[in-house]
């Protein structure tokens, strides 16, 4: 399975995704690993040079905006690229994990999927790792991704 399918997102599904990751990005303050992959997704989008600015003038996205604004697998792309985004900065912080959790609810993404696609992100983090000779620090990293 393919961790990011190809997708075609309209331009609404595209700007709900960019929104609703700057919100988890911003929630707990914005990191430049976190803001880099927000702006390379929005730029891949169409949303063009200098539209991230722009994004992150608007208001944050709510969960049922971003529910109403996305479909199908529209959603598990936005929620595995949202684990991934809390990762950016080495740690999914209590804000970033309830934000997440609202997002879910609206997404109707139940327990037993979010730990599908948890554990998926975290397989994919790993899976990036695996040629590193230096076994310690994978296996520290593991740990801390609670694998």
């Amino acid at each position: 399975m393919e961790f990011f399918p190809e997708m075609h997102l309209d331009e609404r599904a595209a700007e709900a995704i960019a929104r609703g990751l700057f919100a988890v990005a911003n929630v707990d303050g914005m990191h430049e690993r976190e803001m880099a992959l927000i702006g390379s997704f929005w730029a891949d989008a169409g949303g063009g040079e200098g539209a991230l600015a722009a994004l992150a003038r608007r208001p944050p996205v709510t969960p049922v905006e971003l529910a109403t604004s996305l479909h199908g697998e529209e959603r598990r792309l936005f929620f595995k690229t949202a684990i991934l985004l809390a990762w950016a900065d080495g740690k999914v912080s209590d804000p970033e994990r309830g934000l997440l959790d609202e997002f879910a609810a609206a997404l109707g993404i139940d327990a037993e999927e979010r730990a599908r696609l948890d554990a998926q992100v975290k397989e994919f983090l790993l899976g990036h790792l695996a040629h590193l000779q230096n076994t310690a620090s994978v296996a520290d990293v593991a740990r801390k991704l609670g694998v």
